[in-house]
C-alpha cells in the first residue's frame, strides 16, 4: 500500500552558506555520489526530476514524481534550506518526503538510517575536504553479505577492532591502498565511515534492510582511478565473502 513520508534534520555547521550550497549542488561527490542540478528554477534535477526551488545559496528544492529506476518509490522531494548563523557558519534544514509504494516499514527505516549517515558524511566533506574535487566508486559486495553479520566481516577483514568507538585512529587495511591511519567518524550497528587525509571510505550494512552491504569510495588524492578503486574493491569482498 503507497502510503507518504517525511525525514526531517536541522543541524549547525561550521561552514559558510556558499560553502554548503557548492556541496549540495556541485560537490555531492565529495559526500554522497554524483548528481547534476540545472541551475535555475525549472531545470532538471536528478533522477528525472525538476527543480523547484533554486535561490542560491538559501533554497535547493528538487522534485520527482516518477523517480527513475527506483521502483519501491513514486513521488520523491529533497528540499535544504541553508542560513547564515550568528557569528559564522550555517544552518541547515534537510526534508527528504515522498511516497514510498511497498515494504513501507523497512525502507522508511531504512531511509530514515541512511539520512543521518550521508548527513554526517556532509559535515565531515564540509569540515576536512571542502571544495576539493572527489573521483566516486561505489559497489555492493556479493549478494551473501546480505546475512546477518554481513557488515561484521566486512569490519573484521578491514582490520578494524570491535572496540574501537567512534572518534579513534586506527590502522586498517583498504582495499587498493593498503595499511593507513584513518579516523573511525562513525560506527553504529549499521554503517562505518573511515576517514583518512586523501579519502573517506563508507561502509553501508544494508544486510539489516535486506540487501548486500555497500560501499562508497570518496576520493579526494590527484589522479585517482574510481574504476581502479571500484576493481580492488570488488575483489577483496569477492574474496572475503567466497
Amino acid at each position: 500500500m503507497s502510503k507518504e513520508f517525511e525525514i526531517v534534520r536541522e543541524f549547525e555547521v561550521d561552514a559558510s552558506p556558499e560553502q554548503v550550497w557548492d556541496a549540495i549542488t556541485t560537490g555531492t561527490a565529495g559526500w554522497l555520489w554524483p548528481m547534476e542540478y540545472e541551475p535555475k528554477e525549472g531545470g532538471a534535477a536528478p533522477y528525472g526530476g525538476t527543480v523547484t526551488a533554486w535561490d542560491p545559496p538559501h533554497r535547493l528544492t528538487g522534485r520527482t514524481e516518477d523517480a527513475e529506476g527506483v521502483s519501491q518509490q513514486t513521488f520523491n522531494q529533497l528540499d535544504h534550506v541553508i542560513e547564515p548563523r550568528e557569528g559564522g557558519g550555517s544552518w541547515v534544514r534537510y526534508v527528504h518526503s515522498g511516497i514510498l509504494i511497498e515494504d513501507w516499514d523497512n525502507q522508511y527505516d531504512g531511509a530514515n538510517k541512511h539520512t543521518d549517515f550521508y548527513l554526517h558524511t556532509l559535515r565531515q566533506y564540509l569540515k576536512h575536504f571542502s571544495g576539493r574535487a572527489a573521483t566516486f566508486a561505489t559497489l555492493d559486495a556479493p549478494v551473501t553479505s546480505n546475512a546477518p553479520g554481513g557488515l561484521e566481516v566486512v569490519s573484521r577483514g578491514l582490520g578494524l577492532p570491535d572496540d574501537a568507538v567512534q572518534g579513534a585512529t586506527v590502522r586498517v587495511e583498504v582495499p587498493g591502498a593498503g595499511p593507513v591511519d584513518a579516523v573511525l567518524d562513525y560506527r553504529n550497528q549499521y554503517f562505518i565511515g573511515l576517514r583518512t587525509d586523501e579519502a573517506m571510505y563508507r561502509i553501508f550494512g544494508r544486510n539489516h534492510f535486506g540487501a548486500p552491504v555497500g560501499v562508497s569510495v570518496h576520493d579526494f588524492a590527484g589522479g585517482a582511478d574510481p574504476a581502479r578503486n571500484e576493481d580492488a574493491w570488488r575483489t577483496w569482498l569477492t574474496g572475503l565473502f567466497a
